[in-house]
């Protein structure tokens, strides 16, 4: 059985443990036979896969790409896969560009089957780029089993800088946490918006998103809000509303179960 990463309590109190002993559980969880045997078979072989088609055509190097994106659930979509990376990023129009999960354009670019010069694959440092990538999503996963919070928590901390070192404005930034669902649900959540703000017009949102970024947390441009002692902050205030949240809905649901207990069987039977 594999090692399964452990949790001490919720909220801020498993935050805290899972921060202290993170560095130990992911060295026991990344020594696991699963893992490990994923980790060989796609160091060994991927620096043969030239096109999306010898990609896709094996299941085995395919989940580990998919998992270092977050896209595993998408294992059984292989012509669609097939066709994002075909298709590439240099053009506006294609699919990975019209996609409003910004994880399929990333997924894309890493490979780069639509390049001229040839794709990624036989590069010597991008078998070590992917597998760290699907390591860390596979110990979240494993997190998130037992704690939703906690694994969005994780991915955050890991993705946020990432976005904040990439090239664009702070608007086009914006944008990519606004389609990368892990992302905008920490920010969404901490910031206590509803979930009908999802239907404003784009413009809207990312203005709402910052003033109330800065209004909260002293900051609204995301290389600030990537510093690590703001991303604290954030990750405090998501896992404090999602404690909230939670307490709201159980406590609704034990008042409607305390109510319906008290109604006479009589009633109910007619």
């Amino acid at each position: 059985m594999s090692f399964q990463p452990v949790i001490v309590g919720s909220g801020l109190v498993g935050w805290q443990f899972l921060k202290t002993t993170q560095a130990t559980q992911k060295e026991v969880f990344n020594s696991g036979a699963q893992l490990s045997r994923d980790t060989e078979y796609f160091e060994a072989n991927i620096a043969k896969i030239t096109s999306a088609e010898e990609l896709v055509s094996d299941r085995r190097l395919l989940r580990v790409a998919l998992g270092a994106f977050g896209l595993q659930d998408d294992i059984n979509n292989k012509f669609f896969i097939k066709k994002i990376l075909e298709e590439g990023i240099s053009e506006p129009t294609s699919l990975a560009n019209r996609m409003a999960d910004e994880r399929y354009k990333s997924l894309t670019k890493a490979f780069a089957f639509d390049s001229p010069l040839g794709s990624r694959t036989s590069l010597s440092k991008f078998s070590g780029e992917i597998l760290t990538k699907f390591k860390a999503q596979e110990f979240e996963i494993a997190v998130g089993n037992q704690d939703e919070s906690l694994r969005l928590s994780m991915n955050f901390e890991r993705n946020l800088p990432d976005i904040a070192s990439s090239d664009g404005s702070d608007d086009t930034k914006w944008f990519r946490i606004m389609g990368t669902t892990p992302l905008r649900t920490v920010f969404e959540t901490a910031l206590g918006l509803p979930s009908s703000f999802a239907q404003l017009d784009l413009d809207k949102q990312l203005e709402t998103l910052r003033e109330k970024s800065q209004s909260r947390f002293g900051v609204g441009e995301i290389d600030e809000l990537a510093e690590p002692e703001v991303m604290n902050k954030i990750v405090q205030t998501y896992l404090l509303q999602s404690q909230i949240k939670s307490f709201s809905a159980s406590s609704s649901n034990q008042v409607a179960v305390t109510l319906l207990q008290q109604i006479p069987r009589t009633s109910l039977l007619g």
